[in-house]
């Protein structure tokens, strides 16, 4: 379960250091610190509108950037690796199971 909302508070309303934070709500500093950069960069400020439960928070704050399609790799052509692979001195690499 998060714990955005007393982060926030306690960052924003009181004013404690991160570190402080962390032991209150017992997550690591560093999650403290992450939380606090991404509300900087979703452009919240306290107190939070009331409408923004902590799903809603989560999704502000943990929304994945569109990422791309993997491009479609073009399929080797077969029948010129066949050719090639009946060539005298030309092996195929067996792995060992």
């Amino acid at each position: 379960m998060r714990k955005i909302k007393e982060i926030l508070r306690l960052s924003w309303e009181i004013g404690l250091g991160s570190r402080q934070i962390s032991r209150s709500c017992n997550v690591a500093h560093s999650t403290v610190n992450d939380i606090l950069r991404r509300a900087k960069a979703a452009g919240l400020s306290w107190p939070l509108p009331e409408d923004k439960d902590d799903a809603a928070l989560e999704a502000m704050l943990y929304t994945q950037p569109q990422q791309k399609l993997p491009a479609i790799r073009p399929q080797p052509e077969m029948q010129k690796i066949h050719r090639e692979l009946r060539r005298k001195g030309v092996t195929t690499i067996r792995y060992p199971r």
